[in-house]
């Protein structure tokens, strides 16, 4: 049983606390990027900028066709993953209540349990293929950081509590899975994490950069 002042405490300051920091956070990470200083383009433009950021946007969403065979673990797991834990953001009926009632004030339809289930499955399954194989791989073990593992667990852990919460009538565990989520909103803004927002900037400018000097990125 939770003490209540904590329970308070977890769904009021510690709350506000951790959505300020993501938020701030977050607007901070992407001024940076897309209003930084950058030198003046001299040479001549031999096609479009625009076209080329758009283009690198979308076709990156496609392994390259020499790179695929190699990479067709984080192709599917990394897919597995994304799409799941989409699914599970949008369109959880607990999520579109709480966005409802708390930030949108308007409401979707809601994916049915079994879908939830399948949605919950597919996530945790691309989750775990990704960190074993960067725990196995010597090449990707050597790479990573420690923020790469804490962002996995810290995100496995969230998504954990998640389903735990379904169970509604235990209050305990809608506290903790908003915990667990409070935690990763302050840590988000430090982490890799920051890709969810930056991979577009990111593929835009690179695409711009090549696109003008009519170079296929």
């Amino acid at each position: 049983m939770i003490d209540p002042i904590i329970g308070d405490f977890i769904d009021g300051l510690l709350w506000t606390f951790s959505v300020s920091v993501f938020s701030v956070g977050v607007t901070w990470k992407l001024a940076v990027i897309i209003f930084s200083k950058r030198q003046t383009d001299l040479s001549v433009a031999r096609d479009s900028a625009l076209a080329g950021a758009v283009k690198t946007v979308f076709s990156r969403f496609i392994a390259d066709k020499g790179t695929a065979p190699h990479i067709k673990l984080h192709i599917i797991a990394g897919y597995m993953f994304h799409l799941g834990l989409f699914a599970l953001l949008l369109f959880a009926a607990p999520h579109i209540s709480f966005l409802d009632e708390y930030l949108l004030g308007f409401s979707w339809p809601a994916l049915p349990h079994w879908a939830f289930i399948l949605a919950a499955e597919i996530a945790f399954l691309g989750l775990l293929m990704l960190w074993l194989h960067r725990m196995l791989s010597r090449v990707s073990r050597l790479i990573s950081t420690v923020d790469d593992h804490v962002a996995s667990i810290l995100t496995f852990v969230v998504m954990l509590t998640g389903c735990l919460a379904l169970m509604e009538s235990f209050n305990e565990l809608r506290l903790l899975h908003r915990f667990c989520v409070e935690l990763l909103l302050i840590y988000f803004p430090f982490s890799s994490l920051m890709h969810a927002f930056t991979f577009i900037p990111s593929r835009a400018f690179t695409g711009a950069w090549f696109g003008r000097r009519g170079i296929n990125s």
